[in-house]
Formats: structure tokens, sequence, C-alpha cells
């Protein structure tokens, strides 16, 4: 278990003062200069030593990422973007940490941009997060007029701006490219890959583009040093993580924790529990609405990081635990889920514009039990045929509940399907 002394996001309640004074007396922008003196290499290293990984979903190391930029600025600026969409169903992480912590994120967006050799940061947050927004744009006038950023930012010598974007509500644009294309007032769609963004991102310049949570942990593994990071939770899944806990818990939450917690364990100690005890737990989606469900004997011994998760069959995500007990009907859920992904999916690919749509209806029709038992075996092979073959990763994250679902609950829907046979035979009798 992570010990207070260990934590990041001690503001993440909002308990405290979230303005600059406040930031400033939990350690915020303390001397941030000697850290910008470090240089960019420096910077770059400490954080591929801490062994950080992206926060946003993909778990790619941020260190390395950060690395692909041009070292030198040649005719085209370079751009930070940070991912602040956050529309993943099930997550709300990110939108606690603006609200009550906004200064560790234009801190982190300070250094990060300069180890990347950029003078402007873009926040691309969800539109519909308006207070955050508010706060975010207070708490960057508040850095500017304390001269930690603008020209000379923190008296580095190096100038620096931060400007926060308003997006209007599109899941899609949580992919990177999709993401710069909005920014640029373009239609929120995916980029074919290459060339990549930090070769040609937004505006056509060298771009990197970061979660919300892996830039604002930046300032403090600076300050403790990549080793101290490195060293919480377990090999190439290190540091502490913020974990949403949702659904059927006594206590849902947000909550800091290490990664490579037991996800029994996470539940028990900081949601209070399942509602009825572990013992009705029927599932559990581990990382936000797009990775597959788990059943209760997976859920009992599996530890929440992103090794572990990918070897039973799931993934961390963005860490958004979902727990749903035994009132639940898996089925329906997961036709839900289905709806979204169809409603959200951009139609620029094929296999995502008519493949989501086809999952959704048959997926209502396993919901109702009026279907085939032979058709289950069909919604996964097709569910296959979606999945690594569109642009980007919307199609997978279609094809991944359904695919969860008959792995781990197939009998759920060979039920439905025998219960409504066996009511037509009754109705026909």
């Amino acid at each position: 278990m992570l010990r207070d002394q260990d934590r990041i996001f001690t503001n993440l309640y909002g308990f405290h003062d979230w303005r600059l004074a406040g930031a400033r007396k939990r350690g915020d922008w303390d001397n941030t200069k000697a850290l910008l003196e470090r240089g960019r290499e420096a910077i770059i290293k400490e954080v591929q030593d801490s062994g950080l990984r992206g926060r946003g979903g993909a778990g790619f190391p941020t260190g390395l990422k950060w690395s692909f930029m041009p070292k030198e600025v040649g005719e085209r600026p370079h751009y930070l973007v940070v991912n602040a969409d956050e529309g993943e169903p099930g997550t709300c992480k990110d939108r606690d940490m603006m609200r009550h912590d906004p200064h560790k994120l234009i801190e982190g967006c300070l250094l990060a941009s300069f180890a990347m050799g950029a003078h402007a940061a873009y926040i691309y947050i969800r539109g519909e997060f308006v207070q955050e927004a508010l706060n975010l744009e207070y708490a960057i006038a508040e850095a500017r007029e304390a001269g930690l950023i603008g020209p000379n930012a923190c008296g580095s010598g190096w100038d620096f701006e931060c400007y926060v974007h308003r997006g209007a509500g599109a899941y899609i644009c949580g992919e990177e490219t999709a993401l710069i294309q909005s920014l640029e007032g373009k239609k929120g769609q995916p980029r074919l890959k290459p060339p990549f963004p930090a070769g040609v991102g937004v505006w056509g310049c060298p771009t990197t583009v970061n979660n919300v949570e892996s830039i604002a942990v930046v300032p403090t593994i600076l300050r403790r040093g990549g080793e101290w990071f490195a060293n919480l939770g377990r090999p190439k899944n290190t540091g502490t993580k913020v974990f949403c806990i949702s659904g059927h818990v006594n206590n849902p939450c947000n909550v800091e924790e290490e990664m490579g917690i037991p996800l029994k364990e996470l539940i028990e100690k900081h949601a209070g529990g399942v509602r009825g005890g572990w013992d009705n737990l029927l599932a559990i989606i581990p990382g936000g609405s797009s990775v597959p469900v788990l059943d209760k004997a997976t859920a009992d011994d599996v530890l929440m990081d992103f090794d572990s998760l990918r070897d039973a069959g799931s993934g961390l995500g963005t860490a958004a635990v979902m727990v749903m007990d035994k009132s639940t009907d898996i089925v329906k859920v997961i036709a839900r889920l289905s709806r979204f992904y169809m409603h959200e999916s951009c139609g620029q690919c094929t296999p995502c514009r008519e493949g989501s749509g086809w999952l959704w209806r048959v997926m209502e029709r396993m919901a109702r039990g009026d279907a085939t038992v032979e058709e289950i075996d069909m919604l996964f092979d097709v569910s296959k045929q979606i999945e690594g073959h569109t642009i980007c990763a919307l199609g997978d994250a279609a094809a991944w509940p359904v695919q969860g679902l008959i792995r781990r609950f197939r009998p759920a829907m060979e039920q439905k399907i025998l219960e409504r046979n066996r009511a037509a035979a009754g109705a026909a009798a």
C-alpha cells in the first residue's frame, strides 16, 4: 500500500486551496529554475530512468516518446499537446487533477516542453469540463503573473506559454492524431501513421501528445529522482497511479495507489468492498469501458498494472475500475457499451463504421435472447475482423468488450437464448 509521503496528488479530493499559494505550500513550483537548469537531455533521462509509462491508456514509455522529438529546433517550432479529453466511460481522474491540482499540470507542461524544445503547450480539454477549464485558465494566469511561465519562465531564460483549448465532446478526439486535427480546427478524425506526430504533428510541426497524469507527475519525479519512482510498483510497471473505482462498491472513489496493487485489495481497502461482499461479485472491467471484462475468478488475484492485466486477457487502460455485482445483466451492459462505440465511431474506416453498428445490433438481440447459439461464434469472428484493421484503436475498443464477454460469460449469453426459446415453445404449445 502506498505511503502518504509517496503520494504525488496531495489535493486529489480538493480539501486544500488549489490556487498558486496553496500549490506552493504543497511543494509545487519549488525551485523549478534549478530543474530547468539540468538541461533537456538530463530531464528526459530522469523520466526514462523512472520507468514512467503513459497514463492515458496505451502505456507507452513517456521518456522514450519524448526522445523521438528532433534534437534541434529548425524552422518548424515544437509543441507539447496535453490530452485532457478524458472521454473513456468510467474514467474521471484527469478531471479531479485539473480541478484540484492545476498547478502540477502547468509546471509539468513547462518542464516537459523545455525538455522537448517547445515554447508552447496546448491543453486540449473536454468541453463538458467547464469548472476544470476555468480553474486551469485561472492557474495559468496566476503562474504568468508570478513569472513562472511566459517570457523568461522562472528566470530560466526559456520563454514558455500555455493555452487551454476546449473540445466539443467527441470520444474520437481522445486519439492523439484526431485530437491534433481538432486542435487545428478540422473534423476530429485520426490520421494515418506514419508520419508520426513527433515528425509531423499539429500545424505540420514536431509534436508530442501526452495524457494529463503523465505530465502532472513529472515535476515530482524530477524533484525526488527517477529511482524513487522506479522503486514504487513492479518492474516495467513503476510508480503511482490514480485509479477510478465505480459501480457496485460501497464507496466509489478516485485513489492514488502503487502500480501492481492486487485488484481485490484496491477495492476492499479504498472502495469499502463490493456491495453485498466479495462473494457477490460478478464481473469487473479494470481499465475503462474499452478493455475486456474480467470474471470473479480472475479478479480474485490479478494485479493492477499493464503487464499483469494484459496476461489476464484484459488491460489497465485508464485504470477505471467498474465493479458489477450479481444483480447485473452482463450481456445488457456490453450491449450498452457497443452502442456507445457505434455512436462515437468517426466513420472513416469501413470495419469500424460498419462493424461497430453491426456489433451493437447483434448484441441488442443477444441481450433479449433473440439469437441462436451459433451466432455467438459469428459475433466473435466478426469482432476479430474489426480488431486491428482500423487507423486508430476505436475499432479495437468496440471489439474487446464483446470478446471479453464471449470468453468469460458465454454461459450467460447461451442461458438468455435458451430461456427465450423455451418461452417461445411454451407460447406455441
